[in-house]
């Protein structure tokens, strides 16, 4: 676990994927700066790697995290990403394990390693239960916590909120300065405060933010109905 920087919640992530670079990703990070300010919620972004610098250098208070990196030192290793180079680029952290850029325990035991040695925050998807205790057991800064088939597409349903408690009290039981986001199935700014409300410390979006007929507007919505969910549960 990288102690150099503190997650203070509420907080939020917007991984933009592929969805968005360059300007276009440059303008929604600086409207989310604007609302982390706003709304005093600590707002997490994944951009692309190549567009790491020019984000990084436009933030005020969003923090900047890499998609994924790879466990490599400096030296041969063609077209894979270097945590050093992501730490160069003005990455704060990173993100691993996501579905899409799934890691085996073993090589994401050896990745996180090497993020605590270059200085990289690390932020951990897990599935389940399960997956969470284990990456615990590793220490990262932050684990997401999120169904994979709720992504993108899904949607939370009453049983899914008594989840969050149980995944949260088993991470706590092993390191109480772990923060737990869950995400997944986020289309709205109810679904935001649903998530807080239930115990989560964090949550995030990509499609629903960026594939909104307004993605500016919900931006802000879902900051908003965090602070809110956050002031009016804790």
């Amino acid at each position: 676990m990288h102690k150099g920087l503190t997650i203070v919640p509420p907080f939020f992530e917007i991984g933009p994927k592929a969805y968005l670079y360059g300007r276009d990703a440059l303008a929604i990070a600086k409207h989310a700066d604007a609302m982390s300010k706003k709304y005093d919620v600590q707002i997490i972004f994944t951009p692309q790697y190549v567009d790491i610098t020019l984000l990084a250098h436009e933030m005020e208070r969003v923090l900047i995290f890499a998609q994924h990196m790879d466990s490599l030192v400096a030296g041969r290793g063609i077209g894979s990403v270097l945590p050093e180079a992501i730490k160069a680029a003005g990455a704060v952290g990173v993100l691993l394990n996501h579905v899409e850029k799934r890691l085996t325990m073993h090589e994401l035991k050896r990745t996180m390693k090497r993020a605590d040695e270059v200085g990289l925050a690390t932020m951990v998807c897990a599935d389940n239960l399960e997956d969470a205790v284990v990456i615990a057991k590793m220490q990262p800064n932050i684990i997401i916590a999120e169904a994979p088939e709720l992504i993108g597409v899904g949607t939370r349903s009453e049983d899914d909120q008594h989840v969050i408690a149980r995944i949260n009290r088993a991470v706590w039981d092993i390191n109480p300065e772990i923060r737990v986001l869950h995400g997944a199935g986020i289309s709205c700014g109810r679904d935001v405060y649903d998530v807080m409300a239930a115990g989560a410390q964090g949550t995030g979006s990509t499609s629903g933010i960026i594939k909104a007929k307004e993605p500016f507007a919900m931006l802000e919505e879902m900051i908003r109905s965090a602070r809110e969910a956050w002031d009016n549960t804790h």
